[in-house]
């Protein structure tokens, strides 16, 4: 049944060779690869707005420089990964450029950020598009929580199937939004052009505001930045596009860019022109789409392209997280099971890890991840910080053509990530305070992982000086629990590889003449094997059988034995039934594990019915 199941939702497996066939055209990796950043339009410059709301009405027009600020930031970090792209092609984005040129702890704060980071970009974007499908249909308004479980289920499943199957579906709601946004945009400058909407801007540009501060402008700025979110993700996925990798990559994230360059500098004059305030019923793009379709057909289309994109956006993370996990397990900082593809050529344990890390964050907050968007900002400036820094020291040692036009670029971006992380802590300390305790505990983890890993190599390795060693003989412990096909079969294998054969058996009862019945069946049975019986007072197994093991164990090493431990078991035909039994076997596997000179074997015994 499980492996009907997984076939339905995640298809046949693909041959290896199959993997060029998963590489993706700048047109679907635009889809797959540009959805988190796209959607931001959706709420960044509402965030903007909503901040300087605070102080009046008036003070709304600040929020046309303060995108323009976030515009610059958006040049200059598209300008510094399109350099990345083609400097560091092997995918890892600010994890690997980090690492390079700042060393291994800058690229471990890095990849830990954007680990922290894909997470939440999951769970904000997933209950942000909720909070759009509840808007519309509020009688859904109190399952908001399963309905973002299943959104992040279901965006998991279609990563699960390769990249080929959740591009080809991501194309939809992407350009779909993508055409309604340009279709309001246009129309709402033709409209204005032509004298059909009217100017009802809250105060004109430049006018003065009392009460407006420097601090008050930074705080809507900072706010706002998180419509800068996903913007790293296509330089993290290079290995995944078709060749030429990088050019394509580059290509990709420029004309992503452009676009939400556009719609942001697009929705932001218009909400201005157009004099649109904060409104707890209303999102800011909602009622620009009202006052240009009005109530039409083209409204609902684009309030369902929004709510679509904001209900996927979540794919961004699921497609870069599997790769910087991979690049951090390939170092030795991740466990290596990031590293093994799954049968869709998918890094499938990072799809799932991530999928499982969103959910816990969406139960831990109720699914109201709003305050999370400080930490969310956060979690992606500094990897933007130490990349772009980097690529000053890249392009300082490397040199090359215009490597002094690049620097600059990358010192402008780094200058007002920099800057905006200040902001973040200075202005938003009570979001973003989490940071400061979740990037030790990563980092800490990361270092336990790497000592773990370079121990165990260490160890492994074969040198000249170490031999392999050579046993003078063999004792083989069968453990008995009573005289059936099973316990014949596990002695006579026993009696196959060694003549030094231990049946041990652990009896519970008190009535003597009982308690020996197994000695005197197995006696009769096997009358050359040395059967042990052994009486537990407290009805433990494990106990005895270790104590004794240990014996044994210690008087082979006097003689150079190996000693092997072999647990009987039989195999149910049907897998369910297997929770019914063998769950001693399993204990004293796991108890005979910790065991240095003990080997532990599982005989098994198939029933056939």
């Amino acid at each position: 049944m499980y492996r009907y199941i997984k076939r339905l939702l995640i298809g046949e497996p693909l041959k290896t060779a199959d993997e060029g066939g998963q590489s993706l055209t700048k047109f679907k990796a635009l889809a797959l690869l540009s959805s988190d950043a796209l959607s931001s339009v959706a709420y960044g410059i509402e965030q903007i707005i909503a901040v300087l709301f605070a102080l009046s009405a008036a003070a709304t027009w600040y929020a046309l420089p303060a995108v323009g600020i976030v515009l610059i930031l958006l040049f200059a970090i598209t300008m510094s990964y399109r350099q990345i792209i083609h400097a560091y092609p092997s995918g890892g984005g600010a994890y690997v450029v980090a690492t390079k040129n700042w060393g291994r702890g800058a690229g471990l704060v890095a990849g830990g950020s954007l680990l922290v980071d894909y997470m939440l970009t999951v769970a904000v974007s997933v209950t942000s598009g909720t909070e759009a499908i509840t808007s519309a249909i509020p009688v859904l308004g109190r399952y908001s929580i399963a309905i973002s479980v299943l959104i992040v289920l279901f965006i998991m499943t279609l990563n699960l199937r390769g990249m080929r199957d959740s591009a080809s579906f991501l194309t939809v709601p992407v350009y779909f939004f993508v055409i309604m946004m340009v279709i309001m945009i246009v129309w709402g400058f033709i409209n204005i052009a032509t004298g059909n909407i009217e100017y009802h801007a809250a105060a004109h540009l430049g006018q003065t505001v009392p009460g407006m501060t420097m601090i008050l402008f930074l705080k809507a700025f900072s706010a706002g930045s998180s419509s800068l979110t996903g913007v790293e993700a296509i330089s993290n996925a290079v290995p995944n596009f078709k060749e030429p990798k990088s050019k394509n990559a580059a290509n990709t994230l420029g004309i992503m860019a452009l676009i939400l360059g556009s719609f942001l500098a697009g929705v932001a004059y218009l909400s201005y022109y157009l004099g649109i305030m904060p409104n707890p019923e209303q999102t800011v793009l909602s009622q620009v789409g009202i006052a240009i379709f009005g109530h039409g057909i083209f409204f609902y289309l684009l309030q369902l392209a929004t709510a679509m994109i904001l209900a996927v956006a979540a794919n961004t993370g699921f497609s870069a997280f599997p790769i910087l996990a991979y690049n951090l397990a390939k170092d030795k900082y991740m466990p290596h099971m990031f590293m093994d593809k799954g049968d869709r050529l998918g890094y499938s344990n990072g799809i799932i890890a991530l999928a499982v890390g969103a959910i816990a964050l969406i139960f831990i907050f109720h699914g109201q991840t709003n305050l999370l968007v400080p930490l969310y900002a956060v979690g992606v400036f500094v990897p933007f910080i130490l990349s772009q820094s980097g690529m000053i020291v890249h392009w300082n040692r490397e040199r090359g053509k215009n490597w002094i036009l690049n620097s600059f670029f990358n010192f402008l971006g780094a200058l007002i990530s920099l800057a905006l992380v200040i902001f973040l802590f200075l202005l938003h300390f009570n979001n973003v305070w989490p940071y400061l305790i979740i990037m030790p505990v990563l980092l800490f983890g990361f270092h336990q992982i790497h000592e773990h890993y370079t121990a165990v190599a260490t160890q492994l390795r074969l040198s000249e000086e170490q031999q392999l060693h050579d046993y003078d003989g063999a004792t083989v412990i069968v453990l008995v629990s009573s005289v059936t096909h099973v316990t014949t079969g596990a002695i006579n294998y026993a009696r196959s590889i060694s003549d030094n054969v231990i049946a041990m058996h652990v009896s519970f009862d008190t009535n003597p003449k009982k308690e020996h019945e197994t000695a005197n069946e197995f006696k009769i049975a096997f009358p050359d094997v040395r059967f042990v019986d052994l009486h537990s007072s407290y009805r433990s197994v494990v106990t005895p059988v270790v104590r004794f093991c240990d014996v044994i164990a210690k008087d082979a090493l006097k003689r150079n034995y190996s000693v092997t431990v072999l647990v009987p078991q039989f195999v149910p035909k049907k897998p369910w039934q297997n929770i019914l039994h063998n769950q001693t076997s399993l204990r004293l596997r796991s108890a005979l594990g910790s065991r240095e000179n003990i080997i532990i074997s599982t005989y098994n015994y198939h029933l056939k019915k």
